[in-house]
């Protein structure tokens, strides 16, 4: 479980296939400082498990699905990605609960510069329209993010935007996305729960004494 503050910004620095899936080493000093084998990390939105660590840099396994839902099946030595070590069970929640198993990818589509801030302006399945929802929250490439808007719901083409502060603008790789960029995509989870129990029938709920 991450709450979306990212606590680094870790590099790639090895891409090495393992099946049909790839062992991926990431340096991040501080994610490294207090890991032990089979801890969670958040890597660019995407929980993977520590399964070795030398120096400041760690090693995880990625399946095939994982590659294919997620931006981590283009990832190149090199690449920055946005860290985060789990959450400490006395620890605050900061952002909001994210778990790091991802919806899918989204595309950035625009990006408006402000004074101050910056806006980002992100598509995304039909699917997923849904469960994004203005002034809710989401994770992008693993960073908790309030949704400033959102598209209408006869949208051919769904999107929303986020509007990000010079600090997430530098602390994360979000200040450094251009229109095209593909992005990790989780949606609030509490949205998910909602839309599964809406997807089955209404039951009869048996109490004592009959049923109603």
């Amino acid at each position: 479980m991450f709450t979306g503050i990212v606590e680094e910004q870790g590099e790639i620095t090895a891409v090495t296939p393992s099946g049909d899936g790839v062992r991926l080493t990431v340096r991040a000093p501080l994610a490294v400082s207090d890991a032990a084998h089979g801890d969670s990390i958040s890597i660019g939105g995407v929980c993977l498990t520590v399964v070795d660590r030398d120096g400041d840099a760690f090693t995880a396994d990625v399946m095939k699905q994982t590659l294919d839902m997620s931006t981590l099946g283009t990832a190149e030595v090199g690449s920055r990605v946005n860290v985060e070590r789990a959450m400490a069970a006395h620890g605050r929640l900061g952002g909001h609960i994210v778990q790091g198993h991802i919806d899918g990818t989204g595309a950035v589509r625009q990006v408006r510069p402000g004074a101050q801030w910056r806006v980002l302006r992100i598509g995304l399945d039909a699917s997923l329209a849904p469960l994004v929802v203005d002034k809710g929250s989401i994770a992008v490439d693993g960073v908790s993010l309030t949704v400033s808007a959102v598209s209408p719901p006869d949208a051919a083409e769904p999107w929303f935007e986020v509007s990000l502060i010079p600090e997430t603008l530098t602390a994360t790789t979000l200040g450094t996305l251009a229109p095209g960029d593909r992005v990790n995509l989780e949606t609030d989870i509490l949205a998910r729960h909602v839309q599964r129990l809406l997807a089955f029938p209404p039951t009869t709920v048996t109490h004592e004494g009959g049923s109603r």
